[in-house]
């Protein structure tokens, strides 16, 4: 196992170079920012003085929307790009003159980089076949192969004396995932590996490589940019924008207390509704006036009421959506000039028109200028 640290850690890429990288087994790099160049040559990417550490053991999510620089910064992590300056470091160690290949690293592309011309055992064992062959190279082999059948079962048993051109997607996934844990690394690198399969497939691996991983305990770096599989695989979830760490947490401490306006109008567990409702302080109630600020609230922190409340604000209702499959109902209101959503639970006895009050369970406080979150009420949940 192996925890890592990027620290000051600066890149900048060139679009041209976005292929660079490319090989027959790993896929170029297309997870770049893009931003107008001075120099008239094209667009480039830049992360400049990242600092992170991932911890020993633990799955650390990388979220962010696509073009963030997620696959950058694993493949920094991986040694596949060199960054410009800064250091990645590998329990205390900086790793900048260690080759990929010697870095104890399991990795599973989105494109799974399965050998086509070789069958799925094979493609397994792929690591042994760069080694000098030795009858304790051909054990080690044995014994890990031996391994990866035994956690991987009859889902993987079926699939070995076929070649990948004749996989699913799934299936394809289970062999790329199997060659990723014979080679007993001390690190897993997951570049969006459940991407290119259906949503019932999708929801099943998910958990799989959970429990997956909780029997390694094995340090993990997963890329997404699914709200839902950071949810259900993340110990620690890292929030990425732009080429900069915009804050890391669990999921809970990052929903609850965002660090700023890009991160709650970010991070989404709702379906129907934005994850956020941002409201100038002007119409909060008088008692609640907070400053020249903008005030957040979620959809599942609001209270809808014909009943007048001198706690509330006014609002009418403009639409309602029903979603039986969780009990819930969606309001979508005006309040000024603003668009509000709420999340109550059952039919909601309130219809299209309707004069509402709405009143905050709890909300946020924003720097209208910053964007950083100043302060929420109530603090403590």
């Amino acid at each position: 196992m192996a925890w890592i640290d990027l620290v000051n850690v600066c890149k900048t890429l060139k679009d041209r170079e976005r292929g660079a990288f490319a090989s027959p087994v790993v896929p170029p790099v297309h997870d770049v920012v893009s931003a107008p160049s001075s120099a008239g040559r094209g667009s480039a990417f830049s992360i400049q003085n990242l600092n992170l550490r991932i911890p020993d053991g633990k799955t650390t999510v990388i979220l962010g929307p696509s073009g963030c620089g997620k696959t950058t910064l694993l493949r920094m992590i991986a040694g596949l790009i060199e960054p410009d300056s800064g250091e990645v470091r590998y329990d205390g160690v900086d790793v900048k003159h260690v080759h990929p290949g010697d870095r104890r690293i399991g990795m599973v592309f989105q494109n799974y980089a399965l050998y086509p011309h070789l069958i799925s055992r094979t493609n397994v064992l792929s690591y042994f076949l760069f080694k000098k062959k030795t009858p304790e190279m051909t054990a080690m082999a044995k014994a890990k192969y031996q391994r990866t059948s035994e956690l991987m079962g009859v889902e993987l048993a079926y699939l070995l004396d076929r070649k990948p051109t004749t996989l699913s997607g799934g299936e394809k996934q289970r062999v790329a995932l199997g060659r990723c844990i014979t080679r007993d690394p001390a690190l897993f690198l997951l570049d969006e590996p459940f991407s290119n399969l259906d949503q019932a497939l999708r929801e099943k691996y998910r958990v799989n490589l959970k429990i997956l991983l909780r029997q390694f305990d094995i340090t993990t770096v997963y890329v997404t940019h699914d709200h839902y599989e950071a949810l259900i695989l993340a110990d620690l979830l890292v929030i990425m924008d732009r080429g900069s760490i915009e804050q890391v947490g669990t999921y809970e401490e990052i929903y609850d207390r965002p660090k700023n306006v890009f991160v709650a109008g970010f991070l989404n567990r709702h379906i129907g509704t934005p994850p956020i409702n941002f409201i100038d302080a002007r119409y909060m109630p008088e008692g609640q006036r907070v400053g020249n600020v903008r005030v957040g609230v979620r959809p599942e922190d609001l209270e809808v009421s014909r009943e007048e409340s001198q706690d509330g604000i006014r609002g009418s209702i403009v639409g309602k959506v029903k979603l039986p499959i969780m009990n819930a109902t969606i309001l979508s209101m005006h309040v000024g000039g603003h668009e509000v959503y709420a999340q109550t639970l059952g039919d909601a006895n309130l219809l299209t028109g309707d004069q509402v009050w709405l009143t905050f369970k709890r909300y946020h406080v924003f720097d209208n200028d910053s964007g950083m979150r100043l302060r929420s009420y109530p603090e403590a949940l």
